[in-house]
């Protein structure tokens, strides 16, 4: 995907990494566990395991908080991440097939689990959480949307850079066959050098779309016991504890 791999180093202005802020604090409640998760079983700062972490914007949030150790598997955005989380572990892994042969306190997937496509891959996202996570962790899975929930949306936006570059864009979502469990999203991007030179890139891409009794389905196969929270921008986030 070209949003991913040449127009990374753009992402700061697709993006922009303050908007993550109150993503980020409304996390930290879910990966500490209130109290009584990660922070409480040790007297060191607690370990992040976050898979998919793309640019590293929600992770910059999260910094002061854990020790990070951030995936993903497009290089490019991961190069942007690592200007933005220098002191962060920084890995190139695929979310499904990923292992590191050590557990974490906490591990979070953010929207990138949007990109599971079949349920077998949720699965196998899922196991990559469940295995890297200590007993009694915490694992937090953030889609944006479930089968009941989704609905069609466009969205745009866009940032100025300080370096004479500029991007807007235009998401579409929509649904061409709700008996499926996919979604299509169209983006439309326009991008402005410094000089003044215009491009436009469009692209596709397809994402999961799963109902509440696939994900309690899918989390219970790889040893999670799940439960769900609606946080303040209506999504259902799963908070799961590894079953030891």
């Amino acid at each position: 995907m070209r949003l991913y791999a040449e127009l990374a180093p753009w992402w700061p202005l697709l993006s922009a990494p303050a908007d993550y802020a109150p993503e980020a604090e409304s996390f930290l409640p879910m990966l500490l566990g209130d109290g009584d998760g990660a922070a409480a079983q040790s007297g060191t700062r607690p370990t992040l395991l976050e898979l998919g972490a793309g640019g590293g914007n929600l992770a910059s949030h999260l910094a002061p908080h854990f020790t990070l150790t951030l995936t993903d598997v497009a290089p490019g955005m991961l190069a942007v991440s690592r200007t933005l989380n220098p002191d962060a572990e920084h890995i190139e892994g695929d979310m499904r097939t990923l292992r590191l042969g050590r557990t974490f306190d906490a591990v979070l997937i953010h929207d990138a689990i949007a990109y599971m496509t079949s349920r077998d891959e949720l699965r196998q996202a899922l196991e990559t959480a469940a295995v890297h996570c200590r007993p009694g962790g915490t694992v937090v899975v953030a889609p944006d949307f479930v089968r009941e929930t989704f609905s069609p949306d466009t969205s745009h936006g866009g940032e100025d850079g300080d370096d004479g570059r500029a991007l807007r864009y235009l998401e579409w979502m929509h649904d061409p066959d709700p008996n499926d469990e996919t979604v299509e999203v169209l983006y439309t991007v326009v991008r402005r050098e410094a000089d003044g030179t215009a491009n436009v890139s469009m692209e596709r891409h397809l994402e999961g779309c799963f109902s509440r009794d696939a994900w309690y389905a899918e989390f219970a196969a790889v040893g999670l016991d799940a439960r769900h929270v609606v946080d303040a921008w209506e999504r259902e986030v799963f908070i799961a504890r590894r079953i030891a």
